[in-house]
C-alpha cells in the first residue's frame, strides 16, 4: 500500500494583500503528477485544507477541480478537517464526494465507526486501515464543568484525545481480525505534539506543556500522518511519526524550509519506508536583514531569483540607531527596477550603545553623559567640525538640565 500524505494547504490565504491563488494551483497540478509517477493509492490531507471557515470562491473552485484531476489517477483521496477548516462547510458535499473516491471527515462523528476507512490498493484489495481523526475540539470530547482550572481543563481535553485514539484503534484492530489479514493501521491527527517545532505562522510549543499531546499516547499505528505544524519533521525522531508541513511557505520564517509532501510504503508487516519528495518553490521570498549599506548588496543578490511575472516577495528587516523618517523611500530606492516586491518592512535596533559597553568594559551605570556622548559620537565617523558643534549642543543641554535640578 502506497500513500502519499499532505497537510496545510491553506487554500485561500492571502498573504500581506498578496493571494496565493497561482501558488496553490501550480502545487495541485505538480502533486497529481507525483500521484501518477508513483502509483499512489491513496492521498491523505491531514487537515487545514482552506485557510479559513468561509473560503473564497477560487479555493472551493481549486479544491473541486484538484478532486476530478485527482480521480482520474486511480488514487483515493481522504481529508480531514484542521482547525482552520470549518466542519459544516467540509462536511456538505461529503456525501457527493464520495461518488468521487473522496472520503472526507470533517469532525469528529458521534459514531466513531465513521471514522475508520477501509483503503483499498489500486487493484481493488484491501491495502490499509485508517483511524481518520480530524483535529478535536474540546466540545467534540468533553462536557464543560464548573469551578474547572485552566490545567485541568487541558489535561481533561489531553485524557479525551487518548481515548478517542484509542477507542478508534480498537476498532481498527477488531476490523483487521474480520477480514482476516494483516493489514497495516494508519492514523490521522490535526494537533500539536509534544517537542514539535513550529514556525510563525504557528505557536511554538515546548517541551512538557500541557497544552501539546504526548507523543507516548498515540496507538501503537504502522504510521501516523500529522497536520497542523507546517514545518516537515519527525516528532520525538520517530521514523513512524510526522508531520508533512505546509507544502507553501506561509510566512517569512518558513521560507527556508524546504518543503515536502511524504510518500509512505506500508506492507502486511508494517512500515516499510517514508520517502520526502521535496515540493518545488512556486512564489519566492525572503527575509534580508542588515543596514541600509548591507541590504543594497543583499536586494541585488536576491533579485537573482525574481522575474517581471514572479518577482520575489521580501521582508526587509532595517538594523540602525538612527532615527529614519523616510525608511520607505530608502528600501524603495534599494529595490527601485529589480524583480523584487517588499511586503513588509521592520525596523531593528542597532547595537551601538552595547558594543559602547562591551568596548569600555563598562556598564552604562559607571559612564558619565560626557563619556557615553563621546564614544557614541567617535563611532559615527563625523567631520570635526560637524562633532564640535554636537559637543557644544551637547554641553548646552547639559548645563541646562543641571541648572533646572540646583
Amino acid at each position: 500500500m502506497r500513500l502519499l500524505h499532505t497537510s496545510d494547504w491553506h487554500l485561500g490565504q492571502h498573504f500581506m494583500g498578496k493571494t496565493r491563488q497561482a501558488e496553490h494551483r501550480a502545487f495541485c497540478d505538480w502533486l497529481v503528477e507525483r500521484v501518477r509517477e508513483h502509483a499512489v493509492d491513496a492521498l491523505i490531507v491531514a487537515g487545514d485544507l482552506f485557510d479559513s471557515g468561509a473560503p473564497p470562491s477560487h479555493a472551493r473552485e481549486q479544491y473541486n477541480r484538484f478532486i476530478v484531476a485527482l480521480r482520474a489517477t486511480g488514487a483515493r483521496l481522504v481529508v480531514l478537517g484542521g482547525n482552520h477548516d470549518s466542519v459544516a462547510m467540509l462536511g456538505e458535499s461529503r456525501g457527493l464526494l464520495a461518488c468521487l473516491d473522496t472520503w472526507v471527515i470533517p469532525g469528529v462523528a458521534a459514531d466513531p465507526a465513521e471514522q475508520l476507512l477501509l483503503l483499498p490498493r489500486r487493484d481493488g484489495a484491501p491495502g490499509a486501515l485508517l483511524c481518520a481523526i480530524p483535529f478535536i475540539r474540546p466540545r467534540d470530547v468533553l462536557k464543560s464543568e464548573a469551578g474547572q482550572s485552566a490545567d485541568a481543563k487541558l489535561q481533561a481535553l489531553q485524557a479525551a484525545i487518548r481515548e478517542h485514539y484509542r477507542a478508534l484503534f480498537a476498532l481498527a484492530e477488531a476490523r483487521r481480525r474480520e477480514l482476516g489479514g494483516a493489514l497495516p493501521i494508519v492514523a490521522t491527527g490535526h494537533l500539536t505534539t509534544v517537542g514539535a517545532s513550529a514556525s510563525e505562522s504557528v505557536r511554538e510549543i515546548y517541551v512538557g506543556s500541557l497544552e501539546a499531546f504526548p507523543t507516548d499516547a498515540f496507538p501503537p499505528a504502522a504510521y501516523v500522518a500529522l497536520g497542523h505544524i507546517h514545518r516537515p519533521q519527525q516528532v520525538a525522531g520517530l521514523e513512524h511519526i510526522r508531520y508533512s508541513g505546509s507544502p507553501i511557505p506561509l510566512s517569512f520564517d518558513e521560507a527556508r524550509q524546504c518543503k515536502e509532501v511524504l510518500l509512505v510504503d506500508l506492507g502486511e508487516d508494517g512500515l516499510e519506508a517514508v520517502t520526502p519528495l521535496p515540493v518545488p518553490c512556486f512564489q519566492p521570498l525572503l527575509t534580508l536583514r542588515g543596514d541600509l549599506a548591507e541590504l543594497a548588496g543583499a536586494v541585488v543578490e536576491a533579485a537573482a531569483g525574481g522575474s517581471a511575472e514572479r518577482p520575489v516577495w521580501l521582508e526587509v528587516r532595517v538594523v540602525a540607531d538612527e532615527h529614519l523618517p523616510d525608511l520607505p523611500a530608502r528600501v524603495a530606492a534599494l529595490c527601485a527596477g529589480l524583480p523584487v516586491e517588499v511586503l513588509r518592512i521592520r525596523r531593528e535596533r542597532g547595537d551601538a550603545v552595547a558594543r559602547l559597553c562591551r568596548e569600555a568594559r563598562e556598564t552604562l551605570d559607571e559612564l558619565s553623559p560626557e563619556e557615553v556622548f563621546e564614544q557614541r559620537l567617535a563611532g559615527a565617523a563625523l567631520d570635526e567640525a560637524l562633532a564640535g558643534r554636537l559637543r557644544g549642543l551637547h554641553r548646552q543641554v547639559l548645563d541646562e538640565l543641571r541648572e533646572e535640578r540646583a
